[in-house]
């Protein structure tokens, strides 16, 4: 009889900060490290140590013990360290597709530096798994993945339910993504700590295993057992080999060897059964009772997900982009000050970071990471804007003009508002006494001015009065420059202006033609354009008219607030709570601006609600009672709750966009905007990583969770045969469909930590302002709603100005950078090459069909497909892209 083989793999999940403070942690770790590298030279029988699948691990050490790299580098030689292939573990649903690859890339550059990485998508903890991660796993060299949530194994029977869509009768299963892309897929069905403290003593070694190793054959496929040595922040087993040496002793029917994946994955999946499971798209535990798939932290400490998706647009879209066309020009590009940028931001991704479910601590050392992340994509962009204004041929307009550069470097076609300030006249400090400028500047008479473009037409634009103030420029070659100048603010009107592309405009002297009447009724209770009509109600809510389509909605924009009494990883209402709603409150409206070009109404609400929840929710916190047998309530003692909402309508555009501000005084509770749509459909579709992925209505039989949350980015839609409606948002990723209704949480409010213990976090009731941005669009025939999608992803990236002088340039007036001809391709980058600089352009088909796909750019020598690694995969790219496809391209100028 061929024994079975017990493969122990040692390792220490690590958390950087959760429940600690990062350095707490990090000290701990320079200690795990400490005990591996000595453990390394005096035990020669002890295999290996899994590094978590994280390269950053080694960068938090060394930066502790500088002197111990040879001593690291000799153990990742020697195998003895298993490193890679990611930079961090992050959460897959709260960072954008492209932080999702750089963690692969710059994973894989860092692996590199010190050896192999191991050939394994590492995800053991995360809080649900993308349904590309197939199709991203293979185009990252990876065949296969290993994660602890997301399936439901079954075990003994072998029989998975007919109903049953993400349970797997094994622990080993494929996987396959919405483009069919497979992989092996590796379940950790008694988590990544099944083989943790093995017993070195013989009494307590024989029950350890008894137990253990029927636990894991209950689930294997083989008879290749895996054990985990190890789970979160755990220390390196010391007397591991003597542990192994006595289990070999004691079960002879049993081979226990200390090694690593790579071994693992090689001995089972030479025997696999044939009736192996396959998993498919997205694994988010749809098959549990649906209260710990931890969906919940979408919405925990929601000024978290806004930070990230400012930080993550700021580098995506907007300094990569610049740097890259900019590259032309330079002939330099920012490798290095990007990269620490993408390092910092991913600093912040870890599933106990972005998601928000650490101690106060935690968060707040988070916040500077972004904005030094920011500051650093601001800088790249500004210097990036820069060398390209200066570029640019602006010879043609009036000499006494003021030229300034509109630039869309979004990945759709772009209508509406690109604001810039706009120098009228400088004095510098050399010039005189600050604030004699100052006066001199205000006493200048004031002008008229309108914006005319490259062919002398007048453009339509807001222009402010004048404004006089401080400012300083810092030149490359000599010292700062301080000065008061003499500006206008402008709104320039552009239409239809194409991806990664600009256009040149002047401000020039001289008022402009006049256009009677604005897009806003006197009293404010309607909003209208060519293409929609937005009407406020008697109760406060909204109604939109599509004209095209001849469709309204009603109840639009209707807020709810409830209680919570469950943690920062889970909603939960109190028993028998109600739901609070705007419209039973009073509410006033007031015309903010209101022109030919944009209309801003403020609806004000003045709610009452619970300050907080009763007294006895801290007594049940301190007990570390299990949220669902809590009885605590929402307080008597109401107080004000007042929610102000901005409506902006544009000329051009048929949306409705929104900026709602709240100063939260109150704890324990969620707020959530709510947008009946009447579509009585069973499924919708989200933006979710590299995919527009299509998720039912309702959940499984198995759940028992009275909420369905999800994770979203830009966007949710639902939709039938008729027309449909997208919610579009700025960082609030959660989101319910209850019904007909889009229910897009904004602020979620609560006292604890939650899991294991009690951590209270005060920080986490979000108490203060907060302004949330989100809007609403009705499309028509299904195929139409991929451009509302391309839409609330591009809405995410302002339309960016830059003011330049008059002089003659190598580059157009107008230019679209590079072209890209598929209607439905979602892109997600426009970069360089670290190797060689080659323009890299990426991106996805949003729907499940494939289409045409064409990319045009100017001086290209050839196209040539890449992987997410921008490694060489074929010499030609397609000409039809595959439904779902994931497709990097590089541009060989």
């Amino acid at each position: 009889m061929t024994k079975k083989k017990v493969f122990i793999i040692s390792h220490s999940h690590w958390d950087r900060e959760w429940y600690l403070a990062y350095e707490q942690h990090h000290m701990r770790l320079v200690e795990l490290m400490d005990d591996l590298l000595e453990l390394f030279e005096t035990d020669p029988d002890f295999n290996s140590f899994h590094l978590d699948g994280q390269t950053i691990i080694l960068d938090d050490y060394l930066q502790v013990r500088p002197e111990k790299r040879e001593a690291v580098q000799q153990a990742i030689t020697a195998g003895k360290l298993q490193i890679g292939p990611f930079y961090i573990l992050q959460d897959d649903f709260l960072t954008s597709s492209e932080s999702n690859t750089r963690n692969m890339l710059i994973g894989h550059k860092e692996s590199l530096k010190w050896g192999t990485p191991v050939a394994l998508g590492y995800f053991p903890d995360t809080f649900g798994n993308m349904g590309q991660t197939p199709q991203m796993m293979l185009q990252a060299n990876l065949p296969a993945a290993a994660y602890g949530r997301g399936v439901k194994p079954i075990g003994f029977d072998n029989e998975v339910l007919a109903d049953d869509n993400f349970t797997s009768q094994y622990s080993e299963m494929y996987w396959e993504g919405p483009d069919k892309s497979r992989i092996f897929g590796l379940l950790f069905a008694n988590w990544y700590s099944n083989g943790n403290e093995i017993p070195a003593e013989e009494e307590a070694a024989k029950a350890f295993w008894k137990q253990k190793l029927a636990d894991a054959e209950k689930f294997a496929s083989t008879g290749n057992l895996l054990m985990m040595n190890g789970v979160d922040h755990q220390p390196v087993q010391k007397d591991l080999s003597k542990a192994i040496a006595l289990a070999n002793q004691l079960f002879p029917e049993y081979e226990f060897v200390h090694s690593n994946f790579t071994e693992y994955l090689e001995a089972v999946e030479k025997d696999l059964p044939t009736d192996l499971g396959t998993m498919k798209g997205e694994l988010t535990s749809q098959e549990t009772d649906g209260w710990y798939t931890l969906a919940n932290t979408a919405s925990a400490r929601v000024y978290l997900k806004q930070w990230n998706t400012r930080v993550s647009r700021q580098l995506e879209n907007i300094a990569e982009p610049l740097a890259a066309m900019a590259y032309e020009v330079t002939g330099t590009y920012p490798h290095d000050q990007l990269d620490y940028a993408w390092k910092t931001l991913m600093q912040n991704h870890p599933h106990d970071s972005i998601c928000g479910c650490s101690v106060d601590e935690v968060h707040r050392e988070m916040m500077p990471r972004f904005e030094k992340a920011n500051e650093v994509g601001k800088y790249v962009a500004d210097e990036a804007l820069a060398a390209l204004t200066s570029a640019i041929d602006t010879s043609a307009f009036p000499a006494d003009s003021k030229p300034f550069i509109v630039f869309n470097t979004s990945g759709a076609t772009r209508s509406g508002l690109a604001t810039l300030e706009v120098e009228l006249e400088r004095k510098t400090f050399a010039q005189g006494v600050p604030q004699n400028l100052y006066k001199e500047l205000q006493e200048r008479p004031a002008g008229t001015y309108h914006v005319v473009n490259a062919a002398g037409d007048v453009v339509a634009a807001n222009i402010s009065s004048e404004d006089v103030h401080f400012d300083y420029d810092l030149p490359k070659d000599r010292f700062r420059i301080p000065y008061m100048e003499r500006s206008v603010m402008v709104e320039v009107e552009v239409t239809d202006m194409a991806p990664f592309s600009w256009e040149t405009f002047a401000l020039v002297a001289g008022a402009a033609p006049t256009t009677e009447g604005g897009l806003v009724s006197p009293d404010g209770r309607v909003l209208e354009n060519d293409w929609i009509k937005a009407e406020i109600q008697a109760d406060g809510s909204l109604s939109l008219f599509n004209k095209a389509l001849n469709k309204q909605l009603d109840h639009l924009l209707v807020f709810e607030d409830m209680g919570d009494i469950a943690n920062e990883y889970i909603f939960k209402s109190p028993v028998g709570d109600q739901a609070i709603l705007s419209t039973d409150f009073p509410y006033t409206v007031e015309v903010m601006e209101n022109n030919r070009l944009k209309g801003v109404v403020k609806v004000t609400h003045q709610m009452m609600i619970p300050a907080s929840a009763d007294a006895l929710l801290e007594e049940e916190q301190r007990a570390v009672m299990e949220f669902r047998s809590r009885k605590a309530g929402r307080s008597e003692n109401l107080i004000p709750f007042t929610i102000e909402t901005l409506i902006t309508i544009q000329r051009q555009r048929g949306d409705l966009q929104f900026a709602t501000t709240v100063d939260n005084q109150a704890k324990d509770h969620r707020l959530r905007a709510l947008f009946p749509t009447t579509l009585a459909v069973v499924t919708h579709e989200a933006d979710s990583i590299f995919e527009a992925v299509t998720r039912p209505n309702q959940p499984s039989s198995h759940w028992e969770n009275p909420t369905n949350p999800q994770h979203q980015h830009a966007f949710v839609n639902l939709h039938d045969a008729d027309f449909g409606v997208t919610v579009n948002n700025f960082g609030l990723n959660e989101y319910e469909i209850v019904e007909d209704t889009i229910a897009l949480t904004l602020l979620r409010c609560v006292g604890e930590l939650g899991d294991w213990g009690w951590f209270p976090t005060p920080e986490a009731q979000c108490l203060g302002q907060h302004t949330f941005n989100y809007g609403i669009v009705i499309h028509g025939a299904p195929a139409t709603r991929y451009e509302t999608y391309k839409q609330a992803q591009a809405l995410q990236v302002p339309l960016l100005a830059s003011q330049t002088k008059l002089h003659a340039g190598n580059l157009p007036t107008a230019q679209t950078y590079v072209t890209v001809a598929a209607d439905n391709f979602a892109i997600t980058a426009l970069k360089r090459r670290w190797a060689d600089n080659q323009l890299i352009l990426r991106g996805y088909n949003l729907a499940d069909e494939p289409e045409k796909f064409a990319l045009k750019k100017d001086g290209a020598k050839a196209l040539h497909l890449l992987n997410l690694l921008e490694e060489e995969q074929a010499e030609t790219v397609a000409e039809n892209l595959a439904p779902y496809e994931i497709r990097t391209i590089g541009i060989i100028q």
